[in-house]
């Protein structure tokens, strides 16, 4: 197997990822596309992920790829994580990572609100059934609203999950926004506008086929959806190992063993003695670009691509990252916000 040396991944990193100077790119839908997606749970690193690879960027150009052309569309997918996705992509994540995502998401879903919640043990997935067609029904007009508005005009979503109410961590929790986070799962409702300033989530909700403005592709067969999803993410980010490629998916490494065969992707050998992999068309070696450095925001795609980023971060990775690959800022982060407002640790 060749040799891909960590000099040369940093190099294919600078210029796939739109962040040397020669190789940054023209529009939020191309910097999206450099890196496949973009992370949105923090809602500010949609606008400054943008920012980082594209000259000349300002907010505007961004809302009108999320708001105006649409090109850009939000979807909660891997990891059960919120990202924007290039239009073009999302068919196959709703077939693979989201589809995934939503079989778990649901399940837990049914067993909260039979535990904690308004149905009786039994009937949790009727009662769910029941809120989200008041829901999709609700929304059917095509008038974008934000999930308080839905339950004041939706009984069937309303009301409160009381979860472990003898623990600290406990307390109730609004059943709707847990209902329209299923129907996003599952491709049925979509993130619409924004409230709120761009550096706040605030998001509007209405149905797909309102939000996307003409007859809705349908997803695309898990398999299929998968290789579709593996393949970009092996021009931008590989080589990369099968635990990386599982790890950023939220899935199996079965998953990714068949994207991979399904590609004809080929092996390479990485400097720390690992197996990595390439799509066949890119086997070349990447050529370096000039010294660059940038000014990334948190969880942006370039720093959550890998679950080892030691080619990049040298020893610093577990500073920065815990043993599971998430970002420990972050966490960190969730938790002082969790304590202010009192929802526990």
């Amino acid at each position: 197997m060749r040799l891909v040396s960590d000099d040369e991944r940093r190099a294919r990193l600078g210029v796939r990822h739109a962040l040397a100077g020669s190789a940054r790119v023209g529009s939020p839908e191309e910097a999206a596309r450099a890196v496949v997606c973009l992370h949105a749970t923090d809602p500010p690193s949609v606008h400054l992920s943008c920012w980082a690879r594209v000259d000349g960027l300002d907010l505007d150009d961004v809302e009108r790829a999320l708001y105006d052309t649409r090109s850009l569309v939000r979807q909660q997918s891997m990891r059960e994580t919120l990202f924007v996705f290039p239009r073009d992509l999302v068919p196959a994540v709703w077939g693979s990572a989201s589809a995934r995502v939503a079989a778990a998401y649901r399940n837990r879903l049914i067993k909260d609100l039979e535990r904690w919640g308004p149905a009786d043990v039994g009937q949790g997935a009727a009662w769910l059934e029941t809120a989200e067609a008041a829901v999709l029904a609700c929304l059917s007009d095509g008038v974008q609203r934000p999930s308080k508005q839905i339950r004041e005009e939706v009984p069937e979503a309303d009301g409160v999950i009381v979860q472990a109410p003898d623990k600290r961590w406990g307390g109730p929790i609004a059943i709707a926004p847990r209902v329209l986070t299923q129907l996003s799962l599952d491709g049925r409702v979509a993130r619409a506008g924004n409230a709120g300033a761009w550096y706040t989530s605030r998001p509007t909700w209405t149905t797909t086929q309102a939000w996307w403005g003409q007859q809705v592709p349908d997803a695309l067969e898990s398999r299929q959806g998968y290789a579709e999803v593996v393949g970009r993410w092996l021009w931008s980010y590989g080589p990369g190992t099968v635990e990386d490629l599982a790890w950023w998916l939220g899935g199996t490494k079965s998953a990714v063993r068949t994207a991979l065969d399904d590609l004809g992707a080929q092996q390479v050998s990485l400097a720390d003695g690992s197996v990595g992999w390439l799509r066949e068309d890119d086997l070349e070696p990447a050529p370096a670009a000039e010294p660059w450095v940038a000014l990334l925001p948190l969880l942006d795609p370039t720093v959550m691509g890998w679950k080892n980023r030691g080619f990049f971060l040298g020893p610093h990775g577990p500073q920065l990252f815990d043993s599971a690959g998430q970002c420990r800022h972050h966490r960190l982060g969730r938790r002082a916000r969790g304590r202010r407002v009192g929802a526990g640790p």
